[in-house]
């Protein structure tokens, strides 16, 4: 009972912690990269599509993407969408292809980006939290139900505090590598 709760909180801190990688490979850095496009949503024929399953990127330079529709009817609403993102650059429509110039970053831009990452990373832990407060509650429960002792209970939440700040150090491994690569100039 408590390898179950322990089994499926360590499956959805798993998961917290891809999905805050995620986040953190949307942020720009120094140099562009597709993942910068992965949350991009275009309005496809009257559905929200990501804009990955609708081009491909080609990167010529460190600030340069080239992004080609395979659709070449959905170029206006690429470039539409790609306006409105929060990346930040203006794209240029050449009739068969996006390209995007990133501007270079400055250093107060950098330290936005860090707060950003940041906070990122704080939502991140508040779910793991989340999480292990679930986790716990469900011990709790098996304890006063009586289907476990309550040494098995103990040892369960030594476990599950364990597993908690193996993923919370795991978040902030990652943060202060990004911090490191979006300072780097």
């Amino acid at each position: 009972m408590i390898e179950e709760t322990l089994l499926e909180a360590a499956d959805k801190m798993d998961r917290t912690v891809e999905a805050a990688k995620e986040d953190f490979s949307s942020i720009r850095t120094g140099r562009a990269h597709p993942g910068m496009y992965a949350k991009v949503m275009v309005d496809y024929y009257g559905s929200p599509t990501p804009l990955q399953q609708l081009a491909s990127f080609a990167i010529p330079d460190a600030r340069t993407i080239m992004i080609t529709p395979y659709d070449v009817t959905a170029l206006r609403e690429i470039e539409k969408a790609l306006g409105d993102s929060e990346v930040g650059a203006n794209p240029s429509n050449d009739g068969k292809a996006i390209r995007v110039i990133m501007p270079v970053l400055t250093q107060e831009r950098r330290k936005e980006y860090v707060k950003v990452v940041r906070g990122m990373g704080e939502d991140a832990k508040v779910a793991l939290r989340n999480l292990r407060r679930k986790a716990k509650d469900g011990i709790d429960k098996l304890v006063k139900d009586g289907e476990v002792g309550e040494d098995d209970g103990t040892r369960g939440e030594k476990e599950l505090d364990a597993l908690t700040k193996s993923h919370s150090d795991t978040i902030d491994e990652m943060l202060k590598r990004k911090e490191a690569e979006l300072l780097e100039v």
